[in-house]
C-alpha cells in the first residue's frame, strides 16, 4: 500500500511545497474491526477556519483515519497552519489547481482508505462524527454510502431521500463532513467532473445514485456529524449560475426532457427575484 501511494504522489504534477507523514515513510492501514478512513481536505486561502477544521479531525476518539490536504497555492497563513501539524497530516501538497473538484480528485486518487470523506477548509466535524460513521459501518456493511446528519447555520439537514433526486438536489445531507462512500464504490462511480463548475458534487451524486444505483443510508437527526459554516464555496455563486449548472447536469445525464423543463419552469418563477 505505502508503494503504491507513494508512486501516485510522483506521478503528480511536481507541487510547489508538500509534506506530511508518508513522506517520512509512515503509513497507515485497515485493521481488523478498524477501517482506514480518508479525509479529503481541499483549501485555497483558507487561513481563517482552517485550523478549527484540522483540529476538529484530531478530536476523534477513532483514530484509524488518513487525512489528505490538497491546497491550491495559497498565498495566506494557510501553509503555516498546515505545516504546524504536519505531523498529523498523512500527505499535504500545495499547487495550483483547477479548482474545489480538481482537489477533490487529485485527494481521491491518492486516498488508501477503506472509505473516504470529505472535510472542507471552513467546516468542522463534531467530536462523535468517526464513532457515529463506524456504528454505521458495522450495522450496515452492505450500504455503498453514508449520509450523516449536519448542522448548518438554520438548523440540522438529516436523512437520505434518494426519490427526490429526480426532481431536487435536497435529497442529503450535506457533501462536507457528512458524505462517506466505500473507496471500491467511489471507483465505481468515477471522478468528479471539471466541466461543471459549482455544482460537479450534484453530478456525482447522480451518476452513484442512477446511474449505478449504489446503496446508501442516512443517520438520525440526532447523530450529527459536522457543522457546515456559513459563507464558504458554495454560497459565492450566483444563483444564475448556479440555477443553469443544475439543469445542465440533468440534461447530460439524459433525465427526461420534459421532467427537466417542468423543473426549471418551476424553479425560475419561485425564484424570479434572485435572477
Amino acid at each position: 500500500m505505502s508503494e503504491k501511494l507513494i508512486d501516485k504522489i510522483r506521478f503528480l504534477n511536481k507541487a510547489e511545497a508538500e509534506g506530511g507523514l508518508c513522506l517520512k515513510n509512515i503509513f497507515k492501514t485497515s485493521l481488523p474491526n478498524k477501517p482506514l478512513i480518508t479525509i479529503i481536505t481541499a483549501t485555497f486561502n483558507s487561513e481563517k477556519h482552517l485550523e478549527e477544521c484540522i483540529l476538529s479531525l484530531h478530536k476523534q476518539k477513532y483514530d484509524n483515519y488518513e487525512h489528505i490536504i490538497i491546497d491550491g497555492g495559497s498565498t495566506d497563513r494557510t501553509l503555516d497552519i498546515i505545516k504546524k501539524y504536519e505531523n498529523k497530516i498523512d500527505y499535504w501538497r500545495s499547487a495550483p489547481d483547477k479548482g474545489i473538484y480538481d482537489a477533490f480528485n487529485i485527494g481521491m486518487e491518492l486516498s488508501t482508505g477503506n472509505y473516504l470523506g470529505f472535510l472542507n477548509s471552513d467546516d468542522s466535524f463534531s467530536e462523535e462524527a468517526f464513532e457515529l460513521l463506524v456504528k454505521y459501518i458495522n450495522k450496515y456493511p452492505e450500504k455503498d454510502f453514508i449520509f450523516g446528519a449536519v448542522k448548518k447555520h438554520w438548523g440540522i439537514l438529516y436523512g437520505y431521500r434518494p426519490y427526490k433526486i429526480h426532481w431536487s438536489w435536497g435529497f442529503y445531507s450535506s457533501h462536507s463532513t457528512g458524505f462517506f462512500i466505500k473507496s471500491q464504490a467511489a471507483k465505481n462511480v468515477g471522478l468528479y467532473k471539471l466541466k461543471y463548475k459549482y455544482s460537479s458534487d450534484y453530478d456525482y451524486f447522480y451518476r452513484m445514485i442512477v446511474k449505478k444505483k449504489l446503496e446508501g443510508i442516512g443517520t438520525k437527526k440526532n447523530e450529527v456529524f459536522g457543522s457546515f459554516r456559513r459563507g464558504g464555496y458554495s454560497s459565492k455563486i450566483k444563483f444564475l449560475d448556479h440555477f443553469m449548472e443544475e439543469i445542465k447536469i440533468r440534461i447530460d445525464n439524459k433525465q427526461n426532457k420534459l421532467l427537466v423543463l417542468l423543473i426549471f419552469i418551476y424553479k425560475y418563477l419561485k425564484n424570479i427575484s434572485k435572477i
